[in-house]
């Protein structure tokens, strides 16, 4: 390749060859490299069904020094055969003198984690590993291998409609009557299902309009939110209402309604805050590795809920809180981290560290029985010994009752789950 910044390359894998009018076929010289693709201003095939770059005639054109002619070669290789080695080219995408240099292949290869549809597994994972061993074999990239994890996620589903036949009716020809559907203009009544969104069911939503109407986090949340992300899941617009009114509480626990400037504390938060904001960042990190974003999600909401609930905005919550938020929603985070008072992006901020000796319950719930029957329920420390237990138990008012009168025969106390005093 020449020295070009970021090359307009071919993504349909073009042929540099040339076919001379006396027979002979050559590759371009390598000085000339890459041949920039012509713009065409119409793409239809040319005339034969050949490639549309046939239509380009002074790019076709061709004459050495001696002035023999010749016909640059127009048949392509298909797209898949871009798409096999692109993640080679992304790591080094501007340079104009090799598809990848060889000191940034070997730090960024193998790709950790591939996630990619089941239907990629012959379209594109088998070609792109064939691909990638032949570049191995002639010592061109220093993996053998072009993946280490494969993930498949699952399908987006959307309705549907079909007839009493189990013909499908494009969404556009239907229209909805009573709670019923049809088809427009008749009386013929359709079942609404379940389908895999596409074209000619005119049945894709389309993210613009998502994006237009509630913003993108909405819509990165509702899709992460959805269900396990292997598990194949309908589309509900309701969701992504749910997921929208998140974000409200969201930047109401951090920011607040008023237009004055939010006011954050550096005291140490209360004892249930602390709790669930380690416990938060625990789940929250091992559910990203697991990629168990629907978890993940669900824990943000659980913590934010304890946030309500703050009577002051502590510093420490809400900007563990933020950090954690930004993988999911990171346009609504980054501004919420900007009216904390930070300049930097999230983006170089160090991801939170819990503290697991504050992510465990530090109380715990025992029964106060008298001959047996519970006669009363208390939370004590985890750690309070036998006699503190037995003097709770004695003292209490409900244990006290049934005690009148009668006799200690013994006291039975096992600490953390309960105390049985035996009377008679």
């Amino acid at each position: 390749m020449g020295k070009r910044a970021c090359p307009r390359l071919s993504p349909c894998g073009f042929f540099p060859i040339i076919h001379w009018e006396d027979g002979e076929i050559s590759t371009v010289d390598d000085s000339e490299l890459p041949v920039l693709l012509p713009e065409l201003k119409d793409y239809k095939p040319g005339d034969g069904g050949q490639s549309p770059l046939a239509n380009a005639t002074e790019w076709l054109q061709v004459v050495d020094k001696n002035g023999r002619k010749g016909i640059r070669e127009t048949n392509t290789m298909p797209q898949w055969a871009g798409s096999c080695w692109y993640y080679l080219r992304y790591i080094d995408a501007c340079n104009g003198d090799a598809f990848v240099a060889k000191e940034l292949e070997k730090y960024w290869m193998p790709v950790d984690l591939y996630v990619g549809g089941a239907e990629h597994a012959v379209l594109h994972l088998l070609y792109s590993r064939f691909w990638h061993k032949v570049l191995f074999d002639l010592g061109l990239v220093s993996t053998d291998e072009p993946f280490q994890k494969l993930f498949n996620q699952g399908m987006i589903l959307a309705f549907a409609y079909e007839d009493a036949a189990g013909s499908k009716v494009p969404t556009d020809e239907v229209e909805e009557k009573n709670g019923k559907f049809f088809k427009k203009g008749t009386d013929i009544e359709l079942k609404q299902i379940v389908a895999k969104m596409s074209k000619s069911l005119k049945n894709v939503v389309n993210p613009d309009d998502v994006v237009r109407d509630y913003g993108a986090d909405s819509l990165r949340l509702y899709e992460m939110f959805m269900g396990p992300l292997d598990a194949v899941k309908p589309w509900q617009t309701k969701g992504i209402e749910g997921m929208n009114r998140f974000l409200g509480r969201a930047w109401r626990s951090v920011v607040g309604d008023s237009d004055e400037a939010p006011v954050f504390v550096d005291e140490t938060a209360p004892e249930a805050i602390e709790k669930v904001m380690h416990q938060t960042v625990i789940k929250v990190t091992s559910d990203i590795e697991n990629m168990s974003f629907n978890t993940a999600i669900s824990q943000l909401m659980i913590f934010n809920n304890e946030m309500m609930k703050m009577d002051k905005r502590y510093r420490e919550p809400c900007e563990t809180f933020v950090k954690l938020l930004h993988q999911f929603a990171p346009h609504i985070a980054e501004e919420m981290w900007s009216i904390l008072g930070h300049n930097e992006s999230l983006t170089n901020v160090a991801w939170p560290e819990a503290d697991h000796s504050k992510a465990v319950e530090n109380t715990v719930e025992v029964v106060f029985q008298v001959n047996g029957k519970v006669r009363a329920k208390a939370s004590v420390a985890k750690d309070m010994d036998k006699a503190a237990l037995e003097k709770l138990a004695m003292e209490n008012d409900r244990v006290k009752e049934f005690m009148n009168g009668k006799t200690v025969v013994k006291s039975i106390v096992v600490p953390g789950k309960l105390v049985n005093i035996v009377v008679k």
